[in-house]
């Protein structure tokens, strides 16, 4: 019988926080509960925030915390090349595009739809959804502003992609969403519209590179925070595109400040690392997380 794959993937862009120390703990649990396995990720493909001194305090916080992992640890800027590959079969079948619009370009174009009494779609963030303007791009056009270097980035024709999908979507939650949703959850990815799956400059974002590792590394179980939960759709999607397994999903509670709002790696109060220097112990930090 194969046994459960979790696994705990922070990012070195900041120092981790008890929001971290929940999830990591909770992975830790839940894997020795199933008899299972416990991987680590290093997700460093911004390689312009993530930095080796962040990479080292993630290390030493989980050691203090006793969550112990199993080796090699999967470094995602090591890895590129797989999700090249895996972007290029999207490209081939015309499930991408290059999108040259600017940040302003596109504000504008939503600006003026509204001020013209049009209500702008939006994401389940909040964020409007990019305009679908370049999808009618020629490729002669593509490929004359590409060869003439100027910035874009990958974006899924997620209306394309939900046909070559060809089916109903749905992932299983083992958790729960955030208004209770478990068991078999509808997914629908188009409510994310075309969102951007890669960069000139990086073939990969986080949401196919995290389909990729998850994977290759054989995870089972994603045990992550509910702000990730409306996300699973569109991963869900690119799962399918790709020929990929789908693991099973628990989103957990997040770990909130004393305002309300989810913590940051910027609020150095949460810090796991002025935690300790001011004396708590991994004893505590457990309680202050409810998983004493």
């Amino acid at each position: 019988m194969t046994r459960p794959v979790f696994r705990f993937a922070p990012s070195p862009n900041g120092e981790l926080h008890l929001g971290h120390a929940y999830s990591a703990l909770l992975n830790d649990r839940m894997a020795k509960e199933a008899d299972g396995r416990l991987l680590l990720r290093i997700e460093d493909i911004d390689v312009t925030r993530c930095t080796r001194d962040f990479e080292q305090a993630i290390y030493r916080d989980l050691n203090w915390l006793e969550v112990g992992w199993e080796e090699p640890v999967r470094h995602q800027s090591e890895h590129f090349e797989d999700y090249a590959g895996a972007l290029e079969s999207l490209a081939d079948a015309g499930l991408v595009y290059p999108s040259f619009m600017s940040r302003g370009e596109v504000r504008a174009i939503i600006t003026e739809a509204e001020e013209a009494g049009r209500d702008w779609p939006r994401d389940p963030d909040g964020v409007p959804l990019f305009p679908s303007t370049e999808r009618n791009l020629s490729d002669r056009e593509r490929k004359r502003r590409i060869a003439d270097g100027e910035p874009f980035a990958w974006r899924i024709n997620v209306d394309e992609a939900m046909r070559h999908a060809g089916q109903t979507l749905f992932w299983i939650e083992g958790g729960a969403g955030p208004k209770g949703e478990t068991g078999e959850i509808p997914a629908t990815p188009r409510a994310w519209g075309d969102v951007v799956i890669a960069r000139k400059e990086v073939p990969t974002s986080y949401h196919l590179s995290v389909v990729i590792d998850d994977a290759l590394q054989g995870i089972t179980h994603v045990v992550r925070g509910k702000d990730l939960f409306q996300a699973t759709a569109l991963q869900r999607l690119l799962q399918e595109l790709l020929g990929l397994n789908a693991p099973v999903y628990f989103h957990h509670d997040l770990v909130l400040g004393e305002d309300g709002h989810k913590l940051s790696k910027s609020r150095r109060d949460t810090g796991l690392n002025s935690l300790r220097e001011a004396g708590l112990t991994p004893s505590d930090i457990k309680r202050m997380v409810g998983l004493a």
